[in-house]
């Protein structure tokens, strides 16, 4: 029996990471893919658990094997969800979330449509620029950068099937966890 795959996607500073954390122990069944990137290490973050992190050389090598089920150059950095990885999950029965940004799920999508797509939403351009100030792993040019970047990426949130807007995390929780549990 094949399992499913939920991809949630968002611009970065909406949640989607402390809501994937959250929503990975409500559902033991959820298991995360380890997508693979290019950037640098976050303070706290470990090679395999975060992120599979690669050299430049070693993400083009593989993404020119066809390894990838998805890829994107974001903010100046490669990331992408190996094919492998996921099918291995979904193989076993287990399903599967990708935490991806919209070009990555407009790719999965396409090579797997019964996929599930989820795109958080911040609840105001003003709010997404302070969460991201707030958490203080980017200086002010990143954030910028991530802020106008926002804006495009959130003109894509009709493409997902749900759309969820975290203004309150609890309340977008619950959804999330519903709409997986479903």
């Amino acid at each position: 029996m094949s399992g499913k795959l939920f991809i949630i996607s968002g611009p970065s500073g909406a949640g989607k990471s402390s809501l994937c954390s959250k929503l990975l122990e409500a559902c033991p069944n959820l298991n995360l893919s380890i997508s693979c990137t290019t950037r640098s290490p976050r303070p706290g973050e470990q090679d395999g658990r975060e992120y599979h992190f690669l050299s430049i050389a070693e993400f083009e090598k593989q993404k020119e094997a066809g390894a990838f089920l998805e890829w994107a150059l974001v903010h100046g950095n490669y990331y992408g969800t190996r094919q492998s990885d996921v099918e291995s999950l979904l193989n076993q029965g287990k399903d599967v979330l990708l935490e991806i940004d919209w070009q990555g799920a407009a790719q999965v999508a396409e090579k797997i449509p019964a996929a599930t797509r989820i795109f958080i939403l911040p609840p105001s351009i003003d709010v997404l620029r302070e969460r991201l100030t707030h958490r203080g792993q980017d200086d002010s040019c990143v954030i910028e950068q991530r802020v106008a970047a926002a804006q495009a990426e959130m003109d894509h949130a009709h493409e997902a099937q749900y759309q969820i807007i975290n203004d309150d995390f609890d309340k977008a929780l619950k959804t999330l966890i519903k709409l997986v549990k479903t």
